[in-house]
């Protein structure tokens, strides 16, 4: 049995530095047995790689692989106050907002970016309850956004 760190690895992915706030909050917060994460933009580096609207100024394969490294700053984050990926018992919520161009449906599959790759590193524990909402902008002019919630140690 390989751990969520390892599973990453074999990905070809390393956890990333937390991403730090833009404004006035904590990039994540736990309370009791949960870790509540704030919205997580696809910044690598602090930068942005794409930005505007999906449907408009980038397809939504773009968009999903913007999602997935959305998840991996949230795991960065919920890591860094539940003492390591190991400590996550699941994922029990993701919330996912991408910025869409009118008349754009396809939320759903560009939010499946970030939850495939927590079925890839947690398993069935990656298995979550999940929304995927469209939006008419993001902070920085980012494409998506994701928020999640995990159960921990």
């Amino acid at each position: 049995m390989s751990t969520p760190e390892e599973r990453l690895a074999g990905l070809g992915l390393t956890l990333p530095e937390v991403v730090p706030p833009l404004a006035a909050y904590v990039p994540a917060v736990r309370t009791g047995d949960h870790v509540y994460t704030s919205g997580q933009l696809p910044l690598v580096d602090g930068k942005l790689a794409v930005t505007g609207k999906v449907g408009a100024d980038l397809d939504a394969d773009l968009a999903k692989e913007q999602a997935r490294v959305c998840a991996l700053n949230a795991l960065a984050a919920v890591a860094s106050v539940a003492g390591g990926l190991s400590n996550i018992v699941r994922i029990v919520k993701v919330v996912g907002f991408v910025a869409s161009a009118p008349g754009f449906t396809g939320q759903p599959q560009v939010i499946n970016g970030a939850s495939e790759l927590l079925g890839e590193v947690f398993g069935d524990a990656g298995r979550h309850a999940r929304s995927a909402v469209g939006v008419a902008v993001l902070p920085l002019d980012a494409p998506v956004e994701v928020e999640l919630i995990a159960e921990v140690r």
